[in-house]
């Protein structure tokens, strides 16, 4: 028996954002793909409409459009993919562009390796700018939060910015929850306790072109930090000690900086401090180093360590200030304790 063809939806949740769509509309009708595919547009309660980008695009005919009320990414993501006529949803976030080549290589690994669900990488185009590269760099790297959701092949944490799953996955699950952000690792651990398997498809890459600067890049880690908690308290039996990380990062240049004044008035020795920073000036050495040998540009290296500082230290913070509520408030449901994270149209900023 031959390994069934897969009809393939691509869902799209947009939020004010219709020149990010066409871009991506424009590199889904570039697919060097021989069979039929739909793709599914849900305008999640936007003020600017991107009807008009469906409508102009080549690929008007594959495409429906569906406008809701405003309920976040994760519940418009099931909104169409209960619309959807695919065996397989592949989920894209209208910030991404694809590669000519991403439904066949998405195609390639289904039909040599099927798995339920997946997860793909990122990159980035030479037409960003040097901050998105210095982001992508950093959300990427094996040495930050970014990289260590591949790094066991069984605990590959598929995105939603780039993530696929099949029709059976979505019907024992129902799909994405409220929260946000964090609904996509929520998804995933949901997945693995009902048996399903993810892999990371390390050919089917977008172009993720983050609309961000240093201070949106702060509070979106400092977001993900203050989730993390969240989702060990939900999936306990997924904790792993990486995602610590970021706080024993903070914690540890904290207690350099404070001992700073203690070896100026003689109390520390001067050689005990460079002691005890080495293993700080080794890891950002090598994460130099790393961003050194993938850009090939000292300007962007600077920026990536820049970027590297911020993320740990966002992330670090958020994931510590939740430990605190979880520990001070253990008798509190979550929703009620964390209201801003599982999505209310009201709330946009980090509580």
């Amino acid at each position: 028996m031959g390994t069934p063809v897969i009809f393939y939806s691509l869902v799209i949740p947009v939020y004010n954002r219709p020149e990010e769509l066409r871009l991506l509309l424009d590199s889904i009708s570039l697919q060097v793909f021989e069979r039929d595919f739909e793709v599914l547009v849900v305008e999640d309660g936007s003020l600017i409409s991107a009807k008009q980008v469906c409508e102009n695009s080549a690929i008007h005919s594959k495409i429906s459009y569906y406008q809701k009320s405003n309920s976040g990414p994760g519940l418009s993501r099931n909104y169409g993919m209960l619309r959807a006529k695919g065996d397989y949803f592949i989920i894209l976030d209208s910030d991404c562009i694809l590669p000519s080549t991403y439904l066949r290589e998405v195609d390639t690994e289904l039909s040599e390796n099927y798995v339920d669900f997946f997860g793909g990488p990122d990159s980035a185009l030479e037409s960003f700018t040097p901050l998105q590269k210095a982001v992508n760099l950093v959300m990427t790297s094996t040495l930050s939060t970014g990289g260590v959701r591949g790094g066991l092949p069984r605990y590959f944490e598929p995105r939603s910015f780039n993530m696929g799953l099949s029709k059976k996955v979505f019907e024992a699950t129902s799909g994405f929850g409220a929260m946000h952000p964090g609904e996509d690792p929520d998804l995933v651990m949901r997945a693995w306790k009902r048996g399903f398997q993810s892999r990371l498809f390390p050919k089917a890459f977008v172009y993720h072109q983050r609309r961000i600067h240093l201070t949106s890049f702060f509070i979106q880690v400092y977001k993900f930090g203050r989730v993390r908690p969240i989702l060990e308290v939900l999936h306990p039996e997924y904790k792993r000690l990486v995602f610590k990380g970021p706080s024993l990062f903070l914690i540890y240049i904290a207690a350099i900086v404070l001992s700073l004044p203690f070896a100026l008035i003689g109390l520390l020795s001067l050689k005990l401090i460079l002691l005890i920073s080495t293993p700080f000036l080794v890891y950002m050495g090598l994460f130099k180093l790393q961003a050194l040998y993938k850009t090939h540009s000292i300007k962007l290296t600077s920026l990536a360590v820049m970027a590297f500082i911020i993320q740990m230290t966002g992330y670090g913070m958020g994931y510590m200030r939740s430990k605190i509520y979880l520990i001070l408030f253990r008798n509190k449901p979550l929703e009620q304790l964390f209201p801003r994270y599982f999505f209310n149209p009201n709330n946009k900023e980090p509580s």
